[in-house]
């Protein structure tokens, strides 16, 4: 199983900051760094219709004791240069061992 998790991900959470000029803005930051399996998958998409910008990507990481207050609000994953929003997070009934992240790429304008 872990000889799978050949690919580099970043987990960032969402934050807030504030300016010199008390204004609060979103930022993103570096939570969690870890190797991760990466599949697609395709649970309602066709092939005619699936591009790569509306890609879904199942991440499946390591159990450890921070993972495992991620949620699917506040949390996204960048890999391999793109931005992916988090649709839910699996927690594999609970066994402690490995965590599957279902994600679909983020659209950039």
């Amino acid at each position: 199983m872990i000889e799978r998790m050949k690919e580099r991900i970043i987990i960032q959470k969402d934050s807030m900051a504030i300016d010199r000029y008390s204004n609060h803005t979103k930022s993103w930051t570096d939570f969690y760094s870890c190797w991760a399996y990466a599949n697609t998958f395709a649970k309602d998409e066709k092939p005619d219709v699936v591009t790569t910008d509306n890609r879904s990507i199942t991440f499946e990481v390591r159990y450890c004791s921070k993972l495992s207050r991620i949620t699917s609000t506040g949390y996204r994953v960048i890999f391999r240069n793109d931005v992916y929003n988090i649709l839910a997070v699996d927690m594999m009934n609970w066994n402690k061992k490995t965590i599957h992240l279902k994600c679909q790429k983020e659209v950039r304008s």
